[in-house]
């Protein structure tokens, strides 16, 4: 009998041992498994209504990534020359700069909050701050949702503001003023900063500043909404190259810097925990025949890390690259044109399947398909929009 309950219970032992190691087992498959992602999007377009422009605000599109299938919900806002939006973490609230020299007295533009209705994409009005600084071009909300960041592009200036409890802005919480010069006397007459982007952990902010011909690096606090400068402070691009816009690499590795003005793409490898970079590469974004004026636009990265992309406004073009794993370091392996002049701005859907250039001087958006191989492939989709300027994706389902 002994012998009988002893056979039991190491019975019962197993299989108390074999249940552990299949849950144990099941949550880490669980945990290694790619998150499902969202299929229904609103996507928002921000454009120039200055006089002459066919746009009167921000318009908004209904977008099913399952199928590809876009659908134009019309104007859903009126506003000025909302030329860069940013949206909230939580999807409820929308931010656009409002790209003006004059919002409630000279020397500052707007930065406009909106409050975003999922079923009809319009967009209610909440409240306009000033930014401290002319013609902002670039906003970007930090990662916790409770700061917006803006860059004034004329003003040479960065400023923070808090989001209150719904969604409205309050005050800046911060501000930083550039000072100095770069060498082009036409374009680097004082500081131009054109973008602020924030780093995966939210403790640095990096700017680009066009007139300096420096990519700055701030302490970000969260806690407070302040900025203050990283050591060291900034990194130096090539001289009148005029630094635009940033984006890392999705693992923080790399990171990638577009220069308007020369026509380059700068590779920086990335000591994430002391938001220090390092210059690895700088390559053209132009193809060996061209000839004529040219002033680079944006860069994206493709969400697997596996492929960037560069528009040219001049060339009309998105040049493509490789980009090594190891090394971070980039190969052009085509250039695609848009179909349209000055591609100011394009956007990669959160899937990865398409781009969206948006043709700013032909008043409409054109849709690619980017193939596994990174190499783009017009669909034929054509939207029709006046000035676009930039677009941003917003999950509803």
């Amino acid at each position: 009998m002994r012998f009988y309950n002893s056979m039991n219970n190491l019975r019962d032992c197993f299989r108390f041992v074999a249940l552990v190691l299949t849950l144990v087992f099941l949550t880490l498959f669980a945990a290694a498994a790619p998150a499902a992602k969202e299929s229904k999007y609103l996507f928002y377009v921000g454009t120039y209504t200055e006089e002459g422009s066919k746009s009167k605000g921000v318009y908004a599109y209904r977008y099913d990534a399952a199928t590809s299938e876009i659908t134009p919900l019309g104007l859903a806002a009126e506003t000025i020359n909302p030329s860069f939006l940013a949206p909230h973490p939580n999807g409820r609230f929308l931010y656009a700069v409002n790209e003006v020299g004059n919002y409630k007295g000279p020397n500052s533009g707007g930065v406009s909050a909106f409050a975003i209705d999922h079923a009809t994409g319009k967009l209610t009005f909440l409240n306009e701050v000033p930014t401290r600084g002319a013609d902002p071009c670039y906003v970007t909300v930090d990662k916790t949702g409770k700061y917006v960041l803006v860059a004034n592009y004329t003003g040479g200036s960065v400023a923070v503001f808090p989001v209150l409890a719904d969604g409205r802005l309050g005050e800046a919480a911060a501000f930083v003023q550039h000072t100095g010069k770069g060498t082009n006397p036409e374009r680097q007459e004082g500081p131009h900063a054109h973008s602020i982007d924030l780093s995966p952990d939210n403790r640095f902010a990096m700017v680009d500043d066009l007139g300096l011909d420096e990519l700055l690096v701030y302490k970000f606090d969260a806690a407070k909404g302040s900025l203050t400068p990283n050591d060291p402070p900034f990194t130096k691009v090539d001289a009148g190259s005029g630094p635009r816009h940033f984006v890392l690499r999705p693992d923080g590795k790399f990171a990638y810097v577009i220069s308007e003005m020369g026509h380059t793409v700068t590779v920086f490898s990335n000591d994430a925990a002391n938001g220090r970079l390092t210059i690895l590469q700088t390559i053209t974004t132009l193809p060996k025949d061209f000839t004529g004026r040219n002033d680079d636009a944006e860069i994206q990265v493709r969400p697997d890390g596996k492929f960037l992309y560069a528009s040219n406004r001049g060339d009309d073009s998105i040049a493509i690259y490789a980009i090594d794993q190891s090394k971070g370091t980039l190969t052009q392996v085509g250039i695609v044109h848009t179909g349209g002049k000055e591609p100011r701005s394009f956007e990669i859907d959160p899937t990865g399947s398409l781009l969206f250039a948006e043709n700013q001087k032909s008043d409409n958006i054109a849709v690619f398909k980017i193939q596994k191989t990174g190499q783009l492939t017009p669909t034929g989709k054509v939207l029709e929009v006046g000035a676009p300027v930039c677009l941003k994706f917003v999950a509803v389902e």
